[in-house]
C-alpha cells in the first residue's frame, strides 16, 4: 500500500504531466531579494593619499597598514592566504589532515609544490618560492592583488608583481575588488579561461543578461554574494575543504527568500531540487570549458593547439554549452583524495566526491562539472605522483617524465618506486555560476520527458525511475540507512 506522502506525491505529480501551464497559487509574497543585498562602500580615492616612491611589493603593503594596521593580520587567517584548510578528521586516517591548493593534488595542473613560479602568480602574496616563505610576515601581504585596478597591476613568478607594473600607480588606484580583479584568478584557474569551474570565464567580467541574470540585468559584483568580514570571504569550493560550515557558504535563499515560486509543484521541488538544477541549465555558453586532460600524451612532438594539445600539458577536450551531471549534493564533500591514499588503477579514481544521497534528508539534486583525466601514479606503490612542471628541472623543461616525477614527489614528501603509469581520475565541481533568468529555467519535460530528452538519470540517483510515477525520495532518512560506499579508487 502506498503511503499517504508518496500517494499525495503522484497526484501531484498526475497534476503536473496532466498541464504544466495551469498554476497552483502557493500564496505568500516574496521578499525583494535586492533588499538583502549588502551596501557597496564607496571606495576612498587614494590618488593623492598614496605618496610613495616604493620598490617592491612589501613596500606598498608597509604603507597600507600604516593606515589599515589590522588589514594584514586578518587576511592571513583566510584561506585565500594560507591556501589550506583547518585540520579535520577523515575516517581513512588516524590522525586529523588538512586539504587545499598547499598540499594536494587535483587532476588539472595536478599540484602547487614545487611548481610554485607559476601557481603563485594567484597567490596573495609576494615570493611564495618553496617552504622558507614565511607566512607570518604582514608584509608578504599583497594588498594589490585584489584591491589594484586589474589593468595596471599584474603579477609575475612567485606572485611578485610584474617588472612592467608601476607600483606607485598601482597603490593609488586601489578600490573595493570588483570583476575584474576577481577574475584574474577564479576565471583563469587551472591554467586559462574557464579550464576548471565551467561557470566562471572572462565572458563575465562584462556579460549581458543571457550569460548570468545577476551580473548581465543587474550589475552584481561577486562581492554582492560572496560577503566580506575581517577579509574572510564566504563561499568554499569542495576541492579544498571536506566538512563546510553552512554559515561559511553562500545560498540562494541569502537573498531569496519567502514564497518566490507562485506554482505550488515548483515549491514542492524546492525539497529535493537546488535551485541551481533548474536555473543552470548550461554552462561555458560562451567560452568552452575542459572536460578531459590526458597528461599522458605530454612531451610529444605533434600538433599544438589550445583546445587540443600542449607540448608542456598533453591532450584536451574542451565543450561549450556543456550540460551538468547531476548528484545528490548536501554541501559537505564524501570523500577527498589525500596525497600517499592508495588506489586502485583498474578503476577509476574520484578526488572529489560529493557528499549526499537519496537518503541524506539535507541532500538536493545539484548541478556538476565533472572533470575526468589521465594523471601519473606510482605502478608499485599505487598512490598517485605529482610532477614538477613549472619548478627548475620541471616537465615543462625537461619533457622528461621520469626525473618529473622523483622531483615532484620530493616536493610533496611522497615514497615513489620510480615506476610509472597514468591513471583514470574525476574531480567534481559544483555549478552555481551563469544562472539564468526565470523564463529560461528547465521546464517539466526537461527532468520528466522521455529519453533521450530528458536529462535526470533517474535511477543513478537512486529512483526506481522517474518519479513521476514511481513516487519520492523518503521524507526522512530511514533509522538503518548505511552511509555510502566510497566510490572506485578510495579507501
Amino acid at each position: 500500500m502506498l503511503k499517504p506522502s508518496n500517494l499525495l506525491t503522484i497526484l501531484l505529480a498526475a497534476l503536473l504531466l496532466a498541464g504544466c501551464g495551469a498554476a497552483v497559487k502557493s500564496g505568500g509574497a516574496a521578499a525583494d531579494p535586492r533588499s538583502f543585498m549588502p551596501q557597496r562602500p564607496v571606495p576612498t580615492d587614494h590618488s593623492s593619499i598614496v605618496q610613495g616612491p616604493f620598490e617592491s611589493g612589501p613596500d606598498v603593503t608597509r604603507a597600507c597598514l600604516e593606515c589599515h594596521a589590522q588589514a594584514a593580520t586578518d587576511f592571513m587567517r583566510t584561506t585565500h592566504w594560507t591556501w589550506e584548510s583547518e585540520p579535520f578528521e577523515v575516517a581513512w586516517r588516524d590522525e586529523p589532515v588538512t586539504v587545499g591548493k598547499a598540499n594536494q593534488i587535483n587532476n588539472f595542473c595536478i599540484s602547487a609544490q614545487g611548481n610554485e613560479r607559476q601557481c603563485m602568480t594567484c597567490h596573495a602574496g609576494y615570493g611564495w618560492a618553496d617552504d622558507s616563505f614565511d607566512f607570518d610576515d604582514p608584509a608578504n601581504v599583497d594588498c594589490l592583488a585584489c584591491h589594484a585596478d586589474a589593468a595596471i597591476y599584474n603579477k609575475d613568478d612567485y606572485g611578485l608583481p610584474a617588472a612592467s607594473v608601476d607600483l606607485l600607480a598601482a597603490a593609488k588606484s586601489v578600490r573595493a575588488p570588483t570583476r575584474e580583479e576577481c577574475g584574474k584568478c577564479h576565471f583563469d584557474g587551472g591554467g586559462g579561461n574557464n579550464v576548471k569551474h565551467g561557470d566562471l570565464d572572462e565572458s563575465l567580467y562584462f556579460p549581458s543578461e543571457n550569460l548570468d541574470v545577476h551580473m548581465g540585468r543587474y550589475d552584481m559584483l561577486c562581492t554582492d554574494c560572496h560577503t566580506t568580514q575581517d577579509h574572510a570571504v564566504r563561499g568554499r569550493l569542495l576541492a579544498d575543504n571536506i566538512h563546510i560550515d553552512p554559515a561559511e557558504q553562500v545560498a540562494c535563499q541569502d537573498c531569496h527568500q519567502g514564497s518566490f515560486h507562485q506554482d505550488e509543484r515548483i515549491a514542492l521541488h524546492t525539497q529535493s531540487v537546488a535551485c541551481q538544477t533548474c536555473h543552470i541549465p548550461a554552462m561555458a555558453l560562451k567560452n568552452p570549458t575542459k572536460s578531459s586532460w590526458d597528461w599522458s600524451t605530454a612531451g610529444q612532438d605533434r600538433p599544438e593547439d589550445h583546445f587540443t594539445y600542449l607540448k608542456i600539458k598533453g591532450s584536451f577536450n574542451y565543450e561549450r554549452n556543456l550540460t551538468p551531471t547531476y548528484l545528490w549534493f548536501n554541501g559537505n564533500v564524501a570523500y577527498r583524495y589525500l596525497l600517499g591514499d592508495p588506489i586502485d588503477p583498474t578503476q577509476t579514481t574520484s578526488l572529489v566526491t560529493p557528499a549526499g544521497s537519496i537518503d541524506d534528508p539535507t541532500a538536493k539534486i545539484f548541478p556538476f562539472k565533472i572533470h575526468t583525466a589521465r594523471q601519473p601514479y606510482d605502478t608499485v606503490n599505487n598512490i598517485l605522483i605529482p610532477p614538477r612542471t613549472a619548478g627548475e628541472g620541471g616537465l615543462w623543461t625537461t619533457f622528461d617524465w621520469p626525473s618529473a616525477l622523483v622531483l615532484g614527489a620530493q616536493d610533496a614528501g611522497l615514497d615513489y618506486s620510480g615506476q610509472f603509469g597514468f591513471a583514470e581520475t574525476t574531480m567534481a565541481y559544483p555549478t552555481t555560476h551563469m544562472v539564468q533568468a526565470k523564463e529560461k529555467a528547465l521546464q517539466c519535460n526537461d527532468c520528466h520527458g522521455n529519453a533521450p530528452t530528458t536529462r535526470l538519470d533517474w535511477q543513478a540517483l537512486g529512483y526506481p525511475g522517474d518519479p513521476m510515477k514511481w513516487g519520492v525520495r523518503p521524507a526522512v532518512k530511514p533509522a538503518n540507512a548505511q552511509p555510502a560506499a566510497p566510490a572506485a579508487g578510495q579507501p
